[in-house]
């Protein structure tokens, strides 16, 4: 099967959501997306605009480095998320915005910019995170205050187990591996730790890291024995299913937790913000957006700019409030969003974004199920990942 490709010329008619913005463009601009409702609204609106084409395409993540290392880029921008900024930025291929922020976005939030090292180089359109979903019904009865923090979110979940109500208090995506990693990932950074030293040497065998490991066991006994073949997936299913009273799940899975279609719980379970370690919410933001190539002039990145701002217009994000988790000014969070979007607006960090991020994640994917099942302590393990990740950042001649 091809592709699926979306052409939207500024010379075609104007569709309902093309006419939002007050935005006149006369400088050609090409644009390449991801494709989904999401993008399709905001190309629709740059298109309005005019002198806009915009090619919207699953599989733009394959072309973009390419496509932006010709000089001039054959794209005036691209669809970026975390993880595919980084082989852009690893190539130079971006834009700092910042010059253009100050002159063109003054009415994008400053939570939708994306920095790396001190340089604004994306604008985050909507947002993906991790948050609390927990059964009102039961906290009802049960007398237990919603948590805010992790500690609290034990204690809660110590009483539920206590009072015997559903199969296991909590669920967590702790399968062995990718998400195993990324729970200490979440869990690192809200204990405010950093990964790396200042040369990219390793710097996860410290207190920080032991208290997460630490945190990660206590948790163990609160879920079910096989947690560590528990996905996202995994999850949804034990909620939807009522067999857990809450969990700290990814927010594109809200919807289906309370869908009747899905859940023998639903409208019961209710949405709240990601939960907080020692210095900061315990989840990570995970963005789609904008970003704009180094090889056009001038006069396009600043038409390009202009674009950007025009598609996350106030009128643009209420007239389509419900396609996204939207960071721009507008959007009114309901039900199912509303976990994430005070996640998002909360001191949540973005996953984070350099090339030695995935050495380390494939690291503590290998490494820590050694600890979950009693093989090796704490401060072996975290050694023992450290010691991988090293050998792995060599072999990619990312360390020397």
């Amino acid at each position: 099967m091809k592709p699926r490709q979306i052409l939207l010329a500024g010379a075609m008619a104007v569709s309902a959501n093309m006419a939002f913005a007050d935005c006149t463009n006369t400088v050609p601009v090409k644009t390449i997306s991801n494709a989904f409702p999401a993008y399709e609204i905001m190309t629709g609106v740059m298109a309005g605009c005019g002198n806009v084409e915009s090619e919207l395409d699953k599989d733009h993540r394959l072309k973009i480095v390419d496509a932006f290392s010709a000089n001039p880029s054959l794209y005036s921008m691209t669809s970026l998320t975390n993880s595919t900024s980084v082989p852009m930025i690893d190539a130079d291929l971006l834009r700092p915005l910042d010059d253009l922020i100050a002159t063109h976005g003054s009415s994008l939030n400053p939570n939708q910019f994306i920095e790396i090292d001190g340089k604004t180089m994306a604008i985050a359109a909507f947002a993906n995170t991790q948050h609390l979903m927990y059964r009102e019904d039961i906290f009802s009865d049960l007398g237990i205050a919603v948590p805010t923090t992790w500690d609290e979110y034990i204690a809660a979940a110590e009483k539920i187990q206590a009072a015997g109500v559903v199969d296991y208090p909590i669920g967590h995506y702790m399968k062995d591996g990718w998400n195993l990693a990324f729970v200490f990932v979440n869990h690192f950074l809200g204990e405010g730790g950093e990964f790396f030293n200042a040369d990219w040497t390793p710097s996860i065998n410290n207190e920080k890291g032991i208290a997460v490991l630490e945190r990660m066991a206590r948790l163990a006994p609160l879920m079910d024995p096989e947690y560590l073949v528990s996905d996202t997936t995994f999850v949804t299913k034990q909620m939807q299913q009522g067999k857990i009273a809450m969990a700290n799940l990814w927010a594109s899975r809200a919807g289906a937790v309370n869908d009747p279609a899905e859940s023998t719980v639903a409208g019961k379970i209710v949405m709240a913000a990601g939960l907080r370690g020692a210095e900061r919410i315990a989840s990570t933001i995970w963005w789609d957006g904008w970003a704009i190539a180094k090889n056009i002039s001038d006069e396009e990145a600043a038409a390009a700019m202009k674009l950007i701002v025009a598609s996350m217009a106030e009128d643009v994000i209420q007239a389509n409030n419900d396609d996204a988790i939207w960071l721009a000014k507008g959007f009114v969070p309901g039900a199912a969003a509303k976990g994430a979007f005070d996640t998002a607006a909360g001191d949540a960090v973005p996953y984070p974004m350099n090339k030695y991020i995935g050495s380390m994640h494939s690291a503590l994917g290998s490494g820590l199920a050694a600890f979950m099942t009693g093989d090796k302590d704490a401060a072996t393990t975290l050694a023992d990942i450290e010691a991988a990740y090293v050998s792995d950042a060599k072999e990619k001649g990312l360390l020397k």
